[in-house]
């Protein structure tokens, strides 16, 4: 078994490469795209140099496993989707385990669904994807973006900005192995402790009966000191395997899939300005620079290290914690005697559990009729927090006295660190815990109409249990947790039970069935689709809301409320409480192509997407009555797409416009006849967002050795409406940014007529690759344009200092823009008698160590956190494969 590069191969077997079809996630999907019907002969549709652009309706773009082996090995596989045009990632780290951001153009991850043989990776609560979980790149077979539209039998509940479907590589036919070695550093002065390792192994068993019986199973360790982050490591095991059995041979198979992936990693550095900008005047400049990406370099390694100090250790005198039920002390910190140990935002863990098996199987029901059946199941234990205070003492309220958590602070009624009193407060830890169970299917019937028809009727059933927790941990004397996971040792109160600050299940189920038909009449090719998703949430709040922001108190289990209830069980508190939302819509997704030579053609389609609100804004919801502000309206999009394809074996090329229509955005805002008529902080629909755009990309070869890959895109928005933002204050009446006259006036944000923020207005970079015999030098750039830092796309003006001697500062109201060069180069040492070869690989990112704003959030008004974008580094791997 050997990887193939694009200048090792000729043509033919650059060709091979792409002779699977550069289809969708699922096996439907997948066969259904494959037909004849919409193949075009010598229109080149496996690709130029890893990159594909697939004849359909809609704006998709492929990378196939070319490209990707030119990238870093171990690299996440969101930041090789940073070549599509109208993708906008920023990482963390150049090396990928420490997590990062990207929008689709202008939507967020959040709405875009990112899906692994059709299995879906978004969390299913809020939507979020950790792109730090990714499956190791080795195994891949290509990445499939459908950029503002999904596929038809999609497991998703928001996927209104488009969709990254990632495909396992089959396993190989004949008996090889592939291993990876790589060595890395950060390549900027003032980084210490950086060196990144990290080893790859793959064995591929070949065809052991003779009857397309093969597999392949993977394991990889990657370790590295996180360059923003003093004292933080990442540690990251997985495993990858694939079981794969034809039947007869006409295509139809039967497979099992797994993958499992270990993360031990402390955040990556990301703050809120405000948090950093506590240290005194003569540290304010630099921070608020070095944040901004403003200034000169060298105060960013030495940022978050001014938030805390490490190695630290509490004051030797304080007496230990009790860690365990009511049994002997252990380690522990006094709380108010810790001389800050183990506070620093640098020190919070975010480790993770992941694991799925997918299924995946066609069977030939008849000639013209085929099934497929995709089942799968995964498996999530994850959780991020920090340091907080553990009380000894009960909550008393109306002559009550309970454990739990109570406005914000955790109460256990016992003596935690042995000193034969209750009036200590014990330094802990509190993560937020979420398990995740998530079931799924995906099932077509694929019917061939005649030789240029054929319809699909797709069933998908997908069902994720969702358990969030709270639970607490004690900290040891060095500021560590007892355990990262603190549901593997909670600290437990007086009665023997958890102290949660939060304590909820739900359950979100869809079922959805959609039919789409594909037919060609001469040059003209016709795709009609319908999906009707029919989505659940079954939320259970086993604490009492406390408001809309989501605030609970969590009294530990088994204890008389009645005083509680008496004294706090009002308009401010809701009892725990279950309830149901349901949503549903009907769905079109209409397309055609009109080919005006072998060579050129036209595209256009029409999507109708639907995102349902997550789990957050549902549990806050559960604060109000359950009346129209308990229940946000789901978000919708009409995405029109138009565009120009040129293909013919040398060149592939794509130049498409967009416009999508996004309805009843939904955000936190003060709606103002909420709370019978008293007005309330609630996540609320804002109304219409128009967005637009245009994305091209070429990949020319103009030699056998040589490749020219140029990509572009222009991104705009326009918000409809101002956000109402509360009620007027007389220093808000006198202030220019809010749109209200008088004292107690519902005062507005103005975003009216704004755009996004978040998303650059333009990128564009290039990728050129050329081979000298042996020898393959690549080169690659990305440009990306600025981004407004909020919604309403006004100068972002700051107070901060300490002690009442605050220093303004103007942020402006844009990120600037930025540009980033890599280089790669790619050494044959030799090549096997039976197949593969030995090679060193060189990979330089970020070359001239362009020092720029990376991840933020974009918001409303403000500017909550930003990143700081991920410095130059190296690395040197060698690669066999035979």
């Amino acid at each position: 078994m050997k990887f193939k590069y694009l200048l090792a191969t000729s043509v033919a077997g650059i060709a091979a490469v792409g002779a699977m079809p550069a289809a969708a996630q699922s096996t439907g999907s997948i066969d259904f795209d494959e037909a004849d019907v919409i193949v075009v002969t010598g229109r080149g549709d496996d690709g130029v140099g890893g990159v594909e652009i697939p004849d359909t309706t809609k704006a998709k773009q492929v990378l196939n496993e070319e490209i990707i082996r030119r990238q870093r090995p171990g690299q996440t596989v969101n930041d090789i989707v940073n070549l599509v045009p109208g993708v906008s990632f920023q990482n963390n780290d150049p090396w990928g385990s420490s997590g990062g951001g990207f929008t689709i153009r202008g939507f967020g991850a959040d709405r875009v669904s990112q899906t692994l043989d059709g299995l879906p990776l978004n969390d299913s609560g809020n939507y979020a994807l950790y792109t730090n979980q990714q499956v190791d790149p080795e195994v891949l077979e290509e990445v499939n973006v459908n950029l503002g539209t999904t596929d038809v039998d999609s497991p998703t509940a928001s996927a209104t900005g488009g969709t990254i479907n990632i495909r396992t590589r089959e396993p190989g036919d004949d008996a090889g192995i592939v291993a990876t070695m790589t060595f890395g550093d950060v390549l900027a002065g003032g980084a210490e402790d950086t060196i990144y390792t990290r080893g790859f192994v793959m064995f591929d068993s070949g065809d052991i009966t003779g009857s397309g019986t093969k597999a392949f199973g993977s394991v990889s360790y990657t370790t590295y000191g996180v360059p923003y982050n003093p004292y933080g490591r990442v540690n990251k095991t997985q495993f990858n395997g694939r079981i794969w059995q034809d039947i007869g041979s006409n295509g139809d198979f039967v497979a099992v899939s797994g993958h499992y992936n270990q993360n031990r990693n402390n955040f990556a550095g990301s703050e809120s300005i405000g948090d950093l900008i506590i240290l005194g005047d003569e540290d304010l400049a630099d921070l608020v620079q070095a944040t901004l990406g403003t200034s000169g370099k060298k105060s960013r390694f030495e940022l978050y290290s001014l938030s805390g100090e490490y190695p630290c250790a509490s004051n030797p005198n304080v007496i230990a914690a009790e860690v365990g039920g009511t049994g002997s002390p252990g380690a522990g910190i006094d709380y108010s005697d810790r001389s800050g140990c183990g506070a620093a935002f640098y020190r919070r863990y975010n480790p993770s559990d992941t694991g799925n098996i997918r299924g995946a199987s066609r069977f030939t029901i008849s000639d013209k009729l085929t099934f497929t059946f995709d089942p799968s199941y995964q498996y999530v234990k994850a959780n991020g927090g920090g340091p907080d205070d553990l009380r000894e003492s009960f909550f008393n309220v109306n002559g009550g006295s309970y454990t739990g958590a109570f406005n914000g602070g955790y109460y256990f009624g016992r003596d935690l660190n042995g000193d034969g009193d209750l009036d200590d407060e014990i330094a802990g830890n509190d993560p937020s815990q979420t398990q995740t169970k998530r079931y799924g299917v995906i099932a077509n019937l694929i019917y061939e109409i005649a030789d240029d028809h054929r319809a699909r009727l797709t069933y998908t059933w997908d069902r994720a249990r969702h358990r969030q927790t709270g639970q607490i941990s004690a900290m040891l004397q060095n500021g560590e947790p007892l355990d990262v996971f603190a549901i593997d040792a909670p600290l437990l109160d007086v009665y023997g039970n958890e102290v949660n600050k939060r304590d909820r299940l739900s359950f979100a189920i869809l079922h959805q069935v959609s039919a789409e038909y594909v037919g060609r009449f001469g040059d003209f090719q016709a795709k009609l689709a319908l999906r009707a998703p029919f989505f659940t949430r079954e939320l259970n709040q086993n604490c009492f809301t406390t408001s809309a922001g989501g605030f609970v108190d969590c009294p530990s289990p088994g204890q008389d409320l009645s005083n509680y209830v008496d004294a706090s069980f009002n308009d401010d508190h809701v009892a725990p409480v279950s309830r149901t939302y349901k949503y549903d819509k009907l769905l079109p997704n209409v397309g055609f192509t009109y080919d005006f030579s072998n060579e050129m053609s036209v595209f256009a389609n029409y999507a109708k997407g639907l995102s349902v609100p997550g789990t957050d804004p549902l549990y806050d919801s559960l604060y109000l009555a359950d009346d129209a502000f308990a229940r946000p309206t789901p978000e919708t999009t009409d995405s029109f797409d138009l565009g120009l394809r040129y293909q013919n074996g040398d060149i592939e090329a794509q130049l498409g416009a967009y416009y999508t229509k996004y309805n009843d955005r939904l955000a936190t805002a003060f709606d103002p006849e909420a709370n019978d008529g008293e007005g309330e902080f609630v996540y609320r629909n804002l109304g219409k967002v128009d967005k637009w755009g245009l994305d091209g990309s070429i990949a020319y070869r103009p030699t056998r050795n040589s490749l020219i890959y140029v990509f572009g895109s222009y991104n705009d928005s326009e918000i409809s409406e101002d956000v109402a933002d509360g009620t007027c204050n007389q220093f808000e009446v006198d202030n220019d940014f809010y749109s209200c006259n008088a004292v107690g006036d519902i005062q507005f944000l103005p975003t009216g007529g704004k755009s996004e923020s978040g998303t650059p207005t333009f990128s564009f970079g290039a990728r050129g690759q050329i081979a000298f015999g042996d020898l393959e030098l690549g080169a690659q750039f990305k440009h990306t344009g600025p981004r407004f830092l909020n919604d309403t796309n006004l100068d972002v003006v700051e107070e901060f200092g300490p002690n009442g001697s605050e220093v303004s500062y103007n942020f402006g109201s844009k990120a600037p823009a930025y540009t980033t060069v890599d280089l790669d180069a790619r050494l044959v040492l030799g090549e096997f008698a039976t197949g593969g070869d030995a090679a060193i690989q060189l990979n330089l990112t970020n070359l001239f160590d362009e020092y720029y704003i990376g991840y933020f959030g974009g918001s409303l008004d403000g500017f909550g956190f930003a990143q700081i974008g991920a410095p130059r580094a190296g690395s040197i791997s060698l690669i066999i494969g035979y």
